[in-house]
């Protein structure tokens, strides 16, 4: 049996989550219990290979968020310089007496060979170290740290509502807004992270000088008063080792400050710093050109360093002319290239050519982008969003993306809304206007162009800013131009609402339903119902703007009646009653009264003798008939309008769905209910009779005493 590797413990040690617990115990252990010099060696050896590596991650990193640990990163290696400075002090005043090599080999060298043993230039050299360290490079990344943090912080709800618009035109997915969002709360909270973790390299600046000169004093003390040695040998011995000791944590402390001052100011990108230095500093030639020429000027001066600067002249001038040549030859490549793409466009189509159609789409005229650009103050974006979701809340569906595009076959002025690829609206707008609509009864006109209001089909006209507060007070409706489209909009969608429900909403609304009542959903589908039967009946319901919102009442009555037919229509009239107290308190609110018209006895009992008689439920109507009936209605339904009151015609069963698709659109006020359809707490009252007089062979309005 092979015995585990240290890599395989340290694998595991990471992945059980132990890993950072047993690396803080060590770093607050080597602060209480003495190390002998090997361990501070070791130790010393892994702080200078950390920073380095941390350094080389930083340069290698496309993007700051690559490196989002980075903060804790820091934290941790300050903390393990510090606890070595502590360390090695008390070695350093225990057996400092013995000579430079009592601490450990590696302040040892640092104090001899680095420095030359001369502690004079050690103070020098650290001081120099700690200079760049403290006033240039820690400095200058604190204040980055804090600019770019303010920056984020306050760029946020921007990019948060682009996110949200991007997902409203369709451009992303919910799953890459989800992760857009997600990385704009990251790069919030590395960019505030970093502000608070410069802090800590800005301290170990100050602690790097504070324990120095701590040791120095203390060395001295201990070398001169305990272990009795001259001045100038402890200046000697003690004054080294606290040199030593100090590069030895200061070189690693400006390794890792330059690591943080590159993260701070590293711009996003798909290279690295070093492909992005070679790119875009030394892509240039005529600034190479420029510095050799300098370069050449100085080198040829009498008593300047003629082989440096000539040297460096001749390899800038190489390098320009070489980036040149290869400047020059990119074009001449791009022109050779075309052969291989006109074989691509000869190659056998696929269906990935084949571009598929959206949903919900709006084209707009070329005056008309500013609404839709968000850089030019346009608001429409935010509009249709709202409009998306009110209408999702009310449907109980989500309301597929609207996808928006410039059109330059439409009129500058104008715009239309497309649905499953097929225009279902269009109008003109003026962008720069406002549009004045009359709401039936105002007290004056306006001055403006004449027009129909594109949603209600109400005049109205289109007037200048300056007028608003004028239309206004004569009872006029001002909206803005982005509000006139989406209003436009939101008509359409509720009116072809059954169209953007297919068979994938449909699951969706099974699946979310399958999270509180699995068993239902399980047994309706596709065990008693196949889902085309369930999406006809949803799509009959939407047909009649009746919500599917209360899916679990939908689908526990299709289960009930599944069993007895698969008909979508007859099943779409026994869920009509099961929802029969949400569908008349949309019509009448909580008035437990609801007015209705009737149709006459003998009227209605010929309409269900020619349903018999007729094909597949239709009625064999004579046309004479039928218009007598919808004037007979229209006229009711405008009465009732006129006064506020739902215009409601009550029928029998059989005879609801014949009559809804009759009028549906040429009496869109009217709401044909069927007997059974009345909840039990609602009374009615009926206002007229639509009958029919023998005598004169015509229908008339009886109305109720």
């Amino acid at each position: 049996m092979n015995n585990p590797t240290m890599a395989t413990v340290f694998n595991g040690l990471l992945r059980n989550g132990v890993g950072a617990p047993i690396l803080l115990i060590i770093m607050l252990a080597m602060m209480v219990v003495p190390l002998p010099p090997l361990m501070l060696d070791m130790f010393f050896t892994f702080n200078i290979a950390l920073s380095l590596m941390v350094l080389m991650v930083t340069v290698y990193s496309m993007r700051p968020l690559d490196f989002g640990v980075f903060p804790t990163v820091l934290l941790v290696a300050t903390l393990l310089r510090l606890a070595l400075n502590v360390a090695s002090t008390r070695v350093v005043l225990l057996h400092g007496h013995t000579g430079p090599g009592a601490a450990g080999r590696v302040i040892e060298a640092f104090g001899e060979f680095v420095i030359g043993g001369n502690y004079a230039v050690g103070l020098v050299v650290f001081l120099i170290l700690v200079i760049i360290n403290f006033v240039v490079v820690t400095k200058g990344a604190g204040r980055v740290s804090e600019v770019s943090a303010r920056f984020t912080l306050d760029a946020m709800p921007g990019k948060q509502m682009a996110i949200d618009a991007d997902l409203n035109a369709g451009l992303i997915s919910q799953e890459e807004a989800r992760q857009r969002r997600e990385d704009v709360a990251r790069e919030a909270d590395f960019y505030g992270a970093m502000d608070g973790a410069s802090k800590f390299v800005r301290g170990d600046a100050i602690a790097g000088i504070l324990i120095l000169l701590i040791n120095i004093i203390g060395g001295l003390s201990v070398g001169v008063g305990q272990h009795g040695l001259s001045f100038a040998a402890a200046m000697h011995n003690y004054v080294l080792l606290t040199i030593g000791d100090g590069l030895v944590a200061q070189i690693p402390s400006l390794v890792l400050s330059t690591a943080t001052a590159i993260i701070v100011t590293r711009v996003s990108s798909s290279q690295d710093m070093g492909r992005q230095v070679m790119q875009q500093v030394f892509d240039h030639p005529n600034a190479l050109a420029v510095t050799a020429g300098v370069l050449g000027l100085l080198g040829v001066i009498p008593g300047m360093p003629n082989l440096a600067f000539l040297t460096l002249a001749l390899l800038a001038g190489g390098g320009a002319w070489w980036i040149r040549q290869r400047a020059q030859r990119q074009p001449e490549e791009a022109v050779a290239e075309p052969a291989p793409e006109e074989n691509a466009d000869q190659r056998e189509l696929s269906w990935d050519d084949v571009a598929p159609v959206d949903v919900i789409g709006l084209e707009v005229g070329y005056r008309l982008i500013s609404l839709v650009d968000r850089n030019q103050g346009g608001v429409l974006m935010e509009r249709i969003k709202g409009v998306r979701k009110k209408l999702s809340q009310e449907l109980g569906f989500l309301v597929p993306p609207v996808h928006i595009r410039d059109n330059l076959d439409l009129s500058p002025n104008s715009y239309r809304i497309t649905l499953l690829g097929v225009p279902a609206g269009e109008a003109e707008i003026y962008p720069d206007r406002e549009l004045a609509i009359n709401p039936g009864q105002v007290f004056g006109t306006v001055a403006g162009i004449a027009t129909t209001d594109p949603a209600f089909g109400l005049e109205a006209f289109w007037i200048e800013p300056a007028h608003h507060e004028e239309a206004q007070t004569l009872g006029y409706t001002v909206v803005d131009a982005s509000t006139v489209v989406a209003t436009h909009l939101s008509s359409l969608l509720q009116e072809h609402a059954h169209r953007l429900l297919g068979h994938e909403e449909v699951q969706k609304l099974l699946d979310n339903l399958a999270r509180t009542a699995p068993r239902l959903v399980e047994d309706l589908v596709p065990k008693a119902l196949p889902l085309g039967v369930v999406v006809k009946v949803l799509q009959n319901l939407l047909r009649e703007r009746i919500p599917v919102r209360d899916i679990r009442t939908i689908a526990e009555t299709l289960a009930e009646h599944a069993g007895q037919t698969q008909d979508a229509d007859k099943l779409t009239a026994a869920v009509r009653v099961a929802l029969g107290r949400s569908i008349v308190q949309h019509i009448n609110g909580m008035d437990p009264v609801l007015p209705v018209i009737t149709l006459d006895p003998a009227l209605e009992q010929l309409l269900l003798q020619s349903m018999q008689n007729a094909v597949e439920g239709t009625l064999g109507l004579e046309p004479g008939l039928a218009e007598q009936m919808h004037g007979a209605l229209m006229q009711q339904a405008q009465q009732q309008e006129a006064q506020g009151q739902p215009a409601v015609l009550l029928v029998s069963p059989p005879l609801r769905p014949w009559m809804a698709r009759l009028f549906r659109h040429s009496i869109p006020s009217l709401n044909v209910l069927a007997y059974d359809e009345i909840p039990d707490n609602r009374q009615i009252r009926i206002l007229s009779t639509v009958g029919q007089q023998q005598e004169q062979g015509e229908l008339a309005v009886a109305a109720a005493s």
